[in-house]
């Protein structure tokens, strides 16, 4: 039985070639981590749903805005965001035979 692949690739890219990392705050935790370890998450709100409504007024009207989440791992595998690494799947596949 084959590892369920994650929907991402587990590279840490740094930044910097030397020296230690900045550190960022999790948005949903608070947690310090450093920044190549953070997931990157779009969270928007959109007032207008409706495609009618959108065609009758103009959009420079109305604005929608996006904002840049980052989280650590924990937060985002709690979320859905990332999977949990291939020693964690192997276990719990294990653990289902």
């Amino acid at each position: 039985m084959p590892i369920s692949t994650a929907p991402y690739k587990r590279t840490y890219k740094h930044s910097k070639s030397r020296g230690s990392e900045y550190r960022i705050r999790c948005d949903l935790c608070g947690r310090l981590v450093p920044r190549y370890k953070t997931f990157v998450v779009y969270k928007g709100f959109n007032l207008l749903n409706d495609p009618i409504l959108r065609k009758q007024i103009d959009p420079k009207r109305f604005h929608t805005f996006k904002r840049k989440l980052r989280l650590c791992p924990k937060c985002a595998r709690f979320l859905g965001v990332a999977q949990p690494g291939k020693s964690v799947r192997k276990k719990h596949l294990k653990l289902k035979k």
